[in-house]
């Protein structure tokens, strides 16, 4: 049995500490520490999960073979480039960074060094995506919704990166990756400097349509997404890792059916219980040792910045609503 990978998580805010719960009770991998800019911080979730907390990050650098980074958006960048120029591998939670000069630069590093390069699009690992990939096939239309209340994490960037790139990573693999041909799309700042409701209509070549909403200033939390393609509906409620496929019945013909029941077979999109994150993260060790693994790699994470960068383009361009103050 090969040794464990010696692990570390950089920034252990909201998302970080829960990188670092999942790694300590992980086989296969080594928590050796934690690092936080809040050295209080990185104490306590050192305590929590029974490792060590690191006053600076290179210490830290020097003892692991990889890390995560959960910094805010606007470190990506600059903590990137140090974690992997030291030649550590790097999970780092999306988006990849701000930029796709910024992006363009860890993924030279990454190259150069010879180490993995993952980014944090976790939905590709909730449970009700892998169950919708057994009936997945070419999709026509695309519609994603993520609502969530304000808080002020995140606002370094607009929701196009806090919340909407989620959808977009997911629209983006399952067009296969296929260049837009149109970006529309409208949004408005209301408790933040920057987007906080963004609407987008995104036509990829070959004509599926992906229609995305985001907002961070709603009562609810809401994640949702529908795929409509020629042998059916796709229905998955992100949030609550539960699915459903419709489709019409064998031999259904127009006239026959007097119920939507009877036309239309409904049928549960179920999955292994398993939590997204704790996915993500063993592939990623996994892939470190050199297996074969399913991450989201950084070309697929800098196709999904270049898409939200093409969106918040579109509002840009968009006729600006006057907001009353």
């Amino acid at each position: 049995m090969s040794s464990p990978i010696p692990v570390g998580v950089v920034g252990v805010g909201a998302l970080g500490r829960h990188h670092a719960r999942h790694y300590a009770k992980m086989h296969g991998a080594e928590l050796v520490g934690v690092y936080d800019a809040d050295p209080a911080r990185a104490a306590l979730v050192a305590a929590e999960v029974g490792c060590r907390a690191f006053p600076v990050m290179a210490e830290l650098l020097s003892e692991v073979q990889a890390v995560s980074v959960a910094v805010p958006t606007s470190y990506h960048h600059q903590v990137g480039l140090e974690c992997l120029g030291r030649g550590v591998a790097v999970l780092m939670e999306k988006p990849i960074a701000v930029t796709l000069e910024e992006a363009d630069a860890l993924l030279t590093e990454a190259t150069r060094q010879g180490v993995v390069l993952a980014v944090g699009h976790v939905e590709r690992f909730n449970r009700a995506v892998r169950a919708a990939q057994t009936v997945m096939e070419r999709p026509i239309f695309i519609e994603g919704i993520r609502l969530a209340p304000f808080q002020p994490r995140g606002t370094d960037v607009a929701v196009v990166l806090d919340l909407m790139i989620h959808d977009l990573d997911l629209a983006n693999h399952l067009v296969g990756g296929a260049p837009t041909q149109d970006v529309r799309a409208n949004g408005v700042s209301i408790l933040s400097p920057h987007l906080d409701m963004v609407n987008a209509r995104v036509e990829f070549l070959g004509g599926v349509v992906a229609s995305m909403t985001a907002s961070r200033v709603a009562r609810d939390r809401v994640r949702r997404l529908r795929v409509f393609q020629p042998s059916g509906y796709i229905s998955i409620d992100l949030a609550e890792g539960s699915g459903t496929f419709m489709r019409l019945r064998d031999g259904w013909r127009p006239g026959i059916g007097s119920s939507i029941e009877e036309i239309v077979e409904t049928i549960p999109l179920t999955a292994p219980e398993a939590d997204a994150l704790g996915l993500e993260l063993a592939a990623f060790v996994a892939a470190v040792r050199g297996e074969r693994a399913a991450i989201v790699t950084g070309v697929e994470g800098r196709a999904a910045l270049a898409l939200a960068l093409e969106v918040t383009a579109a509002v840009q361009r968009s006729p600006q609503p006057a907001l009353g103050r």
